[in-house]
């Protein structure tokens, strides 16, 4: 079989697993994560997995954002290496060995319904605490380092929301912002590439995996874009409401209780 044969038989297979319609509504809702990412710099894994996880499965779209977010981010790791504090980010990566292939076990093993239950029930639970801005006003410790990189681990291994526990440990420190930026780039990188070791071995990230992202991940890219041209239209304070309502519907919408609502 050619390398085309081949690929034409991976598409076929991909359009059977999942239909034209299915496809279309995962690339909307990528678009409209990418947007608020892009604009509010947060908010993107928040919306895109209850809802695909909806639409595909969790095993499908977990993997898939890792692939999207991964790919899309790389060009920031350069300059966010020679910002980062790199000892910061290794003590919450030593965590994060623990956390994702725990989270991945679960993503792999457990019920689709209960997955389902979980990822919007941690989607909430993390808009609560968004909403309510707490932050870790200490310096780093390692121990600390270590047990918020394992739940972010968990998080991140289960449903790829790892970014608020760590987001709160160290945007409330005695750390410069442009420090913690690049501390947040390199430290995102790198646990995708743990998930990702991890999503290989249990089988959830495949040339199937990859092929739908190549389908879906335009509309993130082309979200990031409009979302980063809107920023400056108006106030923070706005669009951190417009991505927490979005973040919210997206919870809701997702629950098992909601499924007559998707196709």
């Amino acid at each position: 079989m050619s390398l085309f044969d081949h690929l034409a038989a991976q598409i076929a297979d991909l359009l059977i697993a999942h239909p034209v319609q299915q496809i279309a509504l995962l690339f909307a809702t990528a678009l409209v994560a990418g947007m608020a990412r892009g604009f509010s710099g947060f908010g993107g894994a928040l919306i895109f997995v209850p809802l695909a996880s909806a639409l595909a499965g969790p095993r499908v779209a977990t993997p898939l954002l890792l692939v999207i977010d991964g790919v899309m981010t790389l060009g920031m790791l350069p300059d966010a290496l020679k910002r980062a504090d790199r000892r910061q980010v290794a003590t919450v990566l030593i965590g994060s060995l623990v956390g994702v292939p725990a989270g991945t076990a679960l993503l792999a093993l457990a019920p689709p319904l209960a997955l389902r239950w979980a990822i919007s029930l941690i989607v909430l639970g993390l808009l609560v605490f968004l909403i309510s801005g707490w932050r870790y006003k200490g310096r780093p410790k390692l121990p600390l380092s270590i047990a918020t990189g394992t739940v972010a681990g968990l998080f991140g291994g289960i449903s790829q929301l790892s970014g608020p526990p760590v987001v709160a440990y160290w945007l409330g420190g005695a750390i410069p912002r442009a420090t913690v930026r690049a501390n947040l780039v390199v430290y995102f990188a790198l646990a995708s590439v743990i998930s990702a070791i991890f999503y290989v071995s249990a089988g959830l990230l495949t040339s199937a995996s990859l092929l739908l992202a190549v389908a879906v991940g335009p509309g993130y890219g082309v979200g990031l874009l409009i979302g980063s041209s809107l920023f400056g239209l108006a106030d923070e304070a706005t669009f951190r409401r417009i991505c927490y309502t979005l973040i919210g519907a997206a919870a809701l919408i997702s629950l098992p209780l909601m499924d007559n609502l998707l196709p």
